[in-house]
Protein backbone atom coordinates (compact mmCIF):
# COMPACT_ATOMS: atom_id res chain seq x y z
CA UNK A 1 0.00 0.00 0.00
CA UNK A 2 1.19 3.46 -0.75
CA UNK A 3 1.25 5.82 2.35
CA UNK A 4 -0.89 8.41 0.92
CA UNK A 5 -3.53 5.75 1.20
CA UNK A 6 -2.77 5.24 4.63
CA UNK A 7 -4.41 6.14 7.83
CA UNK A 8 -3.87 8.74 9.66
CA UNK A 9 -1.92 8.22 13.30
CA UNK A 10 -1.46 4.15 12.32
CA UNK A 11 2.57 3.10 12.08
CA UNK A 12 3.55 1.09 9.01
CA UNK A 13 6.92 -0.48 7.93
CA UNK A 14 8.60 1.00 5.03
CA UNK A 15 8.74 -2.07 2.36
CA UNK A 16 10.82 0.05 -0.43
CA UNK A 17 10.71 3.32 -1.88
CA UNK A 18 9.98 4.17 -5.65
CA UNK A 19 10.33 6.33 -8.09
CA UNK A 20 13.40 8.38 -9.24
CA UNK A 21 17.05 8.75 -6.99
CA UNK A 22 16.65 11.97 -6.30
CA UNK A 23 13.33 11.03 -4.51
CA UNK A 24 14.99 7.96 -2.98
CA UNK A 25 18.43 9.79 -1.80
CA UNK A 26 16.02 12.16 -0.40
CA UNK A 27 14.11 10.11 1.82
CA UNK A 28 17.11 7.96 2.38
CA UNK A 29 18.54 11.09 4.22
CA UNK A 30 15.46 11.16 6.09
CA UNK A 31 15.79 7.75 7.50
CA UNK A 32 13.21 6.14 5.13
CA UNK A 33 14.48 2.79 3.68
CA UNK A 34 13.05 -0.53 4.08
CA UNK A 35 12.76 -1.86 7.34
CA UNK A 36 11.94 1.37 9.12
CA UNK A 37 8.89 1.94 11.33
CA UNK A 38 7.10 4.92 9.86
CA UNK A 39 3.80 6.95 11.66
CA UNK A 40 1.95 9.08 9.30
CA UNK A 41 1.07 11.76 11.72
CA UNK A 42 -2.10 14.36 9.68
CA UNK A 43 -2.29 15.41 6.45
CA UNK A 44 -2.32 19.52 6.07
CA UNK A 45 -2.90 21.02 3.18
CA UNK A 46 -1.72 18.92 0.67
CA UNK A 47 1.83 17.67 2.49
CA UNK A 48 2.22 14.56 4.61
CA UNK A 49 3.27 14.92 7.87
CA UNK A 50 5.65 11.83 9.01
CA UNK A 51 7.34 10.39 12.03
CA UNK A 52 10.63 8.54 11.11
CA UNK A 53 12.66 7.88 14.07
CA UNK A 54 11.12 10.15 16.64
CA UNK A 55 11.60 13.25 13.66
CA UNK A 56 8.93 14.60 12.30
CA UNK A 57 8.67 15.89 8.66
CA UNK A 58 6.64 17.47 5.71
CA UNK A 59 6.47 15.59 2.25
CA UNK A 60 4.54 16.12 -0.30
CA UNK A 61 2.39 13.68 -2.11
CA UNK A 62 4.28 12.48 -4.62
CA UNK A 63 6.76 11.39 -2.27
CA UNK A 64 3.92 9.83 -0.20
CA UNK A 65 3.45 8.35 -3.26
CA UNK A 66 6.25 6.49 -3.67
CA UNK A 67 6.93 5.14 -0.13
CA UNK A 68 5.18 1.47 -0.40
CA UNK A 69 4.22 0.27 3.49
CA UNK A 70 2.80 -2.61 4.99
CA UNK A 71 1.15 -2.65 8.61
Amino acid sequence: MKLSKAKIGQTFTVQNVEGKDKVKNFLFTLGCFEGEEITLVSKLAGAFIINIKDSRYAIDEAMANSICVSI
